[in-house]
């Protein structure tokens, strides 16, 4: 695999999954370029990350998806690495496609795992606010996003040097594409298989739904 990419993995209370999703993902990347990023987790994630074998970066207390994000992009670039790709702990995101990742990775400054809607398995706050974000995110970035709130992604290090974050939670990865597509960098889509079943979400419906639409607001008005 490409020894330019760093694998970034925000970890919350995601122990049950950690041994089986290293094993997945050393089959592609060796340990030294996995990043887990504990936010905080309160069961036995910090015990599952010692036997990892690569960096680890633990928060004392959970402070959200997006100030994990934020603190590997900040590894990322402080170790010169050229990509990262971020994919979640829960092993709803099949390490399988990081080979689909390298492989376009030249087509765009950022790749989107894109999955294939299922209207019956995804949860309607979670199915309107990836239509809603998706939709506004294509007009103003000018490259059409069909899944804006997919985690797996190969996002540029280019990209990430010129971002000014400051969300911290789920709505994060709207303001990375939202960011991006303003400054004109491209995007393109790598389809993916995700499984919806299997595993808890932390997605609050209606406080991270009103971090969405606020994104949306933002750069509507702003």
């Amino acid at each position: 695999m490409n020894p330019q990419i760093l694998i970034i993995v925000p970890a919350y209370n995601a122990a049950e999954h950690i041994p089986r999703l290293v094993e997945k993902l050393t089959a592609y990347f060796p340990s030294r370029q996995i990043l887990f990023v504990n936010d905080g987790s309160t069961d036995e994630t910090a015990a599952a990350l010692e036997h990892v074998g690569g960096p680890v970066i633990s928060f004392e207390s959970n402070r959200g998806k997006g100030a994990a994000l934020k603190a590997g992009f900040e590894y990322a670039i402080d170790h010169g690495y050229g990509a990262c790709i971020t994919i979640d702990a829960d092993l709803q995101h099949k390490p399988e496609h990081l080979p689909d990742f390298c492989e376009n990775y030249d087509r765009a400054d950022i790749l989107i795992g894109t999955r294939a809607i299922d209207m019956k398995l995804m949860p309607w706050h979670r199915l309107l606010t990836n239509n809603l974000t998706s939709v506004i995110i294509s007009i103003f970035g000018g490259t059409r996003v069909r899944d804006s709130q997919s985690g797996y992604r190969l996002i540029k290090t280019e990209v990430l040097r010129r971002l000014q974050l400051t969300s911290e939670r789920y709505d994060t990865e709207s303001e990375i594409l939202f960011q991006a597509g303003y400054l004109g960098f491209t995007a393109a889509e790598v389809p993916i298989e995700t499984i919806y079943e299997g595993s808890r979400s932390f997605i609050n419906p209606f406080k991270d739904t009103t971090r969405f639409i606020r994104q949306i607001w933002r750069r509507l008005w702003f």
